[in-house]
């Protein structure tokens, strides 16, 4: 191959192609201009994909980038959310959070997300030490994320923060990474910005109206999380309420808000999240064994709320796999009393996923959506005896690697390696700078 980022580019030969939930067809994929096309590029590069099945790209909906720094650390398994803040804080403070450690952290988790087979990750940034430059941060971990050829969305969080800081640095960052973007997604639709407290178990009635206030004037997407088991703890404690109806009272059950865990809701609550437009986050890799419970995620799309899929952060999960994250969805389904299909979950990493983003053209591969996909090799051992290839891509090989990345036209890997990155020195770098 020519140039191995060229676009247009036209795959041939998959077994199968993953449009979108309900829709798989055969025949190439063309790509051109960065979107799907219907016919080839003038000059199009040819690209073998036999043997494969082609998905669009997966969407992490739910990530803190920053963690993939302190992955398995001493006193973060088995332990109680109280428990687990004051070791992750003091791991961060003894290694220093700034521009440099986000740049490092980030390359790292998105490198190791592209591999995966994700081409958007939503980074759920909550740690702002007060002597660090908030705009060189996100900065940081945007040029990690440009350096990849990877999809962006950085959504500024508050845990704790002083809520005037908090909005004030929202706005900054509004100004600095994405000046004049369209709902804050930037003219090439590689970065996004979004803003996000950690919860009602964090952060106060103030702090969601001053970033509501932030959000409205920059068009800017909400994210919080709510429901976990620590949330619904200390509403109940705190306020004598639950979660969700403090987040109603305060203006976030809204079309542009989204919900990351919600492990412990109510029918009544499902049913007012829908009235509202809210939009969910399924979240297993970390709900379970943060001990939070399982989301009753049949129960959501029943009731027809959106809900994407994410690996929320390496203190939590330790893995930024959304695959593997996508099969124990369907594994711990039946625990909150139904069942989930291949098809549905892999529609959750999908388009779930970019719909809770306000992105309708990511997650899908339709004549005119991103040119972001996956292929997967499934002709080798691991797929031996699979009788549904769609099927066989989350049950079977939970560990997978997809063959090829393409995002926005572009390979970012290319059987199986990084494009624009060497892996080990991806590796030797983060370590070096964390001591590990």
């Amino acid at each position: 191959m020519a140039d191995e980022r060229t676009d247009p580019l036209s795959l041939v030969g998959a077994v199968a192609v993953v449009v979108d939930e309900t829709t798989e067809r055969e025949g190439p994929v063309h790509l051109a201009g960065g979107v799907v096309a219907d016919q080839p590029g003038a000059g199009a590069v040819e690209l073998d994909v036999s043997g494969c099945l082609v998905t669009p790209g997966l969407v992490n909906a739910h990530h803190h980038l920053l963690q993939t720094a302190f992955r398995t650390l001493p006193g973060t398994r088995g332990v109680p959310m109280a428990a687990w803040l004051p070791t992750m804080a003091a791991a961060y403070a003894s290694v220093g959070v700034d521009a440099e450690l986000c740049l490092l952290a980030a390359r790292a988790g998105l490198a190791e997300s592209l591999l995966s087979g994700v081409t958007t990750v939503a980074d759920h940034h909550l740690t702002w030490p007060a002597e660090a430059d908030p705009v060189a941060m996100a900065r940081g971990t945007a040029e990690a994320a440009r350096g990849l050829g990877a999809r962006l969305v950085f959504v500024r969080g508050t845990a704790r923060d002083d809520p005037q800081v908090a909005a004030t640095s929202a706005a900054e960052l509004a100004a600095a990474l994405v000046p004049g973007g369209v709902g804050g997604v930037s003219a090439d639709g590689m970065l996004q910005l979004a803003v996000g407290p950690a919860g009602v178990h964090s952060d106060s009635e103030e702090t969601y109206r001053l970033l509501g206030e932030v959000a409205a004037r920059f068009g800017l997407r909400r994210r919080t999380q709510s429901n976990e088991q620590v949330d619904v703890a200390v509403a109940a404690e705190r306020y004598g309420r639950r979660p969700l109806d403090l987040l109603e009272d305060w203006g976030w059950l809204a079309p542009d808000v989204t919900l990351a865990h919600l492990c412990d809701v109510t029918a009544d609550e499902i049913v007012r999240i829908a009235a509202n437009g809210v939009s969910a986050t399924h979240a297993p890799g970390c709900d379970l064994p943060m001990g939070w419970g399982v989301a009753p995620v049949a129960a959501l799309r029943a009731a027809g709320v959106p809900v994407g899929l994410g690996t929320s952060g390496g203190g939590s999960n330790d893995a930024g796999h959304l695959l593997a994250d996508a099969r124990l969805a369907m594994q711990v389904a039946p625990l909150a009393g139904s069942r989930l299909s291949a098809r549905e979950v892999l529609s959750m990493a999908t388009a779930g996923s970019a719909t809770g983003l306000g992105r309708p053209e990511l997650g899908r591969l339709r004549v005119g959506a991103a040119a972001d996909l996956a292929v997967w090799d499934v002709s080798g051992v691991a797929d031996a005896g699979v009788a549904d290839p769609v099927a066989g891509l989350l049950w079977a090989a939970p560990g997978r690697r997809p063959r090829h990345v393409v995002v926005a036209g572009r390979l970012v890997v290319r059987d199986g390696e990084l494009v624009n990155a060497d892996e080990p020195q991806v590796v030797a770098d983060l370590h070096a700078r964390v001591g590990r």
